[in-house]
């Protein structure tokens, strides 16, 4: 099985030690927009040899890991390259403007969109580890638009990495990935700000800041280049979500200013049951 990884960072990286694992004998081409990148992927071994995209139709699996904004430019340009049983398949967290601007592309049936609830606040080939995509949940959306021979295809290889495979239309999608993963890392993102600001009139902030605040703001170690386009795409579910967000803490606010006990009890037990449902 020969491999075409465009975008060497975590999601790309990470993909290239998982399919080593599940194919040992595979070969593994990649590109990246930055040569420091794809030396660094050789260097690490995270992929065999580089590739352009005039040589994609030479590969079996295209995976696109870039940002969601460049996938908008570049998998046109992929699809016009690849052979006519080559899967590709992009991880990103935006699903709906992809689908729409590949709608009539020639070789729309080559294409799989697909996300996989997997990754970590780190970027670069440096961040690539092994295992990131086992047993995790992988949302795939708008099969019917995809060859049945190379979504079988695709699913063998999602299945030989224990994968959840879940069927979403590309529209619901970006509307539940704007609650359970933009809007969380919109607040860590602000929380970091809110505390970084406060820091410049007090020095030891950060000195107090316990395990609560740094598992908090993890995300907001996130890049920037990857997490600015995905809010903007998806940005009309997003403003939603945080109007609903802000309502909630101008709730909570009012709850503490006014010393209502039972209230903020209240809620506070009632949202404590989000332990009984993220039980993994």
């Amino acid at each position: 099985m020969k491999l075409g990884i465009i975008g060497l960072g975590l999601m790309g990286g990470s993909f290239a030690l998982d399919f080593k694992s599940i194919y040992p004998k595979s070969k593994i081409f990649g590109l990246d927009k930055s040569k420091k990148n794809e030396n660094r992927a050789l260097e690490l071994g995270l992929i065999d040899e580089l590739i352009t995209l005039e040589q994609l139709s030479k590969v079996d699996v295209v995976l696109v890991a870039i940002p969601v904004d460049k996938s908008l430019e570049e998998l046109p340009k992929i699809l016009n390259s690849v052979n006519k049983d080559t899967l590709v398949f992009d991880v990103g967290s935006t699903k709906l403007p992809i689908c729409e601007a590949l709608l009539n592309h020639p070789n729309r049936k080559n294409f799989l969109a697909t996300h996989p609830m997997a990754g970590t606040e780190f970027s670069g080939p440096n961040a690539a580890v092994e295992g990131l995509y086992l047993n995790k949940n992988n949302i795939v959306c708008e099969i019917e638009k995809t060859n049945p021979k190379i979504y079988k295809k695709a699913l063998r290889i999602f299945k030989m990495l224990n994968m959840n495979i879940i069927k979403m239309d590309s529209k619901s999608h970006d509307v539940h990935v704007a609650y359970v993963s933009h809007l969380s890392h919109i607040s860590s993102f602000m929380l970091g700000k809110t505390v970084i600001e406060k820091e410049k009139n007090e020095k030891n902030i950060f000195d107090l800041a316990g395990s609560g605040f740094e598992s908090t703001v993890r995300l907001a170690k996130s890049s920037p280049a990857t997490w600015t386009p995905i809010f903007l795409q998806n940005k009309n579910n997003l403003v939603l979500a945080i109007n609903e967000y802000i309502s909630n803490l101008n709730q909570i606010k009012e709850m503490i200013e006014e010393n209502n006990y039972s209230t903020l009890s209240s809620i506070l037990n009632n949202t404590n049951r989000i332990k009984q449902i993220l039980t993994k």
